[in-house]
């Protein structure tokens, strides 16, 4: 028995057009992620004590030579204008020590070092964070504001206090967009 041409069914399209709408999604995820991969760059901040001060009894002093030797070494460490990955800006509190610090580098970059406070190591770490998201940044501080400041741009809660006569440690944090932050303690 034959079934009539009005009776008869075509051909149920739905699942070929599910699977391919599929294929599509997939396809458009995939190339959003590797777009973010490529694009998403690590924030870095250098965060520095200042360079060897002169003991004078002075309420702001100076750098001592080797403190210069010190502050010349950074420059040499970071201020090689070829490399397309420099410093980006820099940070320095108001003591002269720390300008004097950070002195070389920035004239040796071209970048104009910005004097700001301290005081709230969070609201410096946020501002350093939004204004040069993916940038190379230096900030140079002191003892008592390092620790609170590595841990505010890290979320680490082990950073050890720096001794008083401890001027060469240096905190390397990498903030990538997507995960958790790193932080190496080196001596320069």
């Amino acid at each position: 028995m034959r079934i009539p041409a009005n009776l008869q069914r075509r051909p149920f399209l739905a699942p070929i057009g599910l699977v391919a709408l599929t294929w599509v999604a997939a396809v458009l995820v995939l190339i959003v992620a590797a777009w973010l991969l490529v694009t998403a760059r690590s924030t870095t901040v250098v965060v520095v004590r200042h360079a060897e001060k002169v003991m004078d009894g002075s309420s702001d002093p100076a750098l001592t030579d080797q403190g210069q030797a010190r502050a010349a070494l950074l420059a040499r460490m970071f201020g090689d204008p070829p490399l397309k990955d420099q410093i980006d800006a820099i940070y320095v509190s108001p003591a002269l020590r720390n300008r004097l610090t950070a002195a070389p580098l920035a004239a040796r970059l071209g970048v104009a070092p910005e004097v700001v406070s301290e005081d709230d190591p969070r609201r410096l770490a946020r501002r350093v964070l939004h204004e040069h998201r993916g940038g190379r940044i230096l900030i140079v501080g002191h003892t008592d504001t390092i620790p609170a400041l590595v841990e505010a741009l890290s979320g680490a809660k082990d950073i050890p206090p720096i001794g008083t006569l401890e001027y060469g440690t240096m905190y390397v944090i990498s903030v990538p967009r997507i995960g958790r932050s790193s932080v190496l303690r080196v001596t320069y």
